[in-house]
């Protein structure tokens, strides 16, 4: 059995990092530099979003970032593990991808995936760390990945981040890869490696649940009840609040 806090993801602490908690949405707007200050928003500098693949973590993070100001990056920017195996325009699957999701269990793929991103994890928190210390217009950021695992995060030690994780339900995570992929009119062979793909991020989001469970942390759901606007709605009015759960004060290092 795989466990979450596997390959080096197990927390030290997890008061040290504010969590984003579900809350009702904010009208989407942007917010400038004053409005973030009288909201104390200049105490959050960093605010991170994990998720399961195709969770909707990117197009969320794009708006929360456009309406911050904030830079926006994904953590598979740094270093991608074997990624989605199906072909795209002008992208064909490499053939080392393919054998990866035709030849590993589901346990293996996760096995394969929390490694990845234990070896990950100094240079996101490197990336985190110097965000987290900036000041002035444009030193935020917006960090998206599925690496994010929150028994990491949670050891975090930097006051100045938020975290939100994604989640959604396991019809529309299928919904999602199938019209991704062109799963109606793939070929056996190709369903085969979607389907391996598919059921390493329902384990993945799985595992995920049970660790926020575990330490506390709370998700945001995602879906045709709270499509994208609302979505990144709901970050922003965690963000903001002044009294969530866990949010550093104003004005902390």
């Amino acid at each position: 059995m795989v466990r979450g806090d596997r390959a080096g993801l197990r927390a030290r602490r997890v008061t040290d990092v504010p969590v984003l908690h579900d809350r009702p949405p904010l009208p989407g707007r942007c917010l400038s530099p004053e409005r973030r200050r009288v909201a104390g928003m200049e105490d959050v500098r960093v605010v991170l979003i994990g998720g399961t693949s195709h969770a909707g973590k990117s197009t969320v993070a794009r708006l929360v970032a456009d309406r911050l100001g904030f830079d926006c990056r994904s953590t598979d920017g740094l270093a991608r593990h074997p990624g989605r195996p199906w072909r795209t325009a002008g992208w064909e699957v490499p053939g080392h991808v393919a054998e990866h999701y035709a030849s590993l269990t589901v346990d293996e793929l996760i096995t394969s995936v929390l490694d990845h991103y234990a070896g990950l994890w100094p240079r996101i928190e490197t990336l985190i760390a110097t965000h987290a210390a900036g000041d002035g217009p444009g030193a935020g950021l917006v960090l998206e990945g599925s690496a994010l695992w929150p028994a990491t995060v949670a050891g975090l030690r930097h006051p100045r981040t938020a975290a939100v994780w994604l989640t959604a339900d396991d019809a529309v995570l299928r919904a999602r890869m199938h019209d991704a992929s062109g799963y109606d009119t793939a070929t056996e062979d190709e369903r085969r490696l979607v389907d391996a793909f598919l059921a390493r991020s329902v384990r993945f989001q799985d595992l995920l649940r049970e660790t926020l469970a575990t330490f506390g942390l709370n998700a945001l759901e995602v879906g045709p009840s709270r499509p994208v606007p609302a979505a990144a709605d709901a970050v922003l009015d965690a963000v903001l609040a002044p009294h969530a759960p866990n949010r550093p004060p104003a004005g902390s290092p």
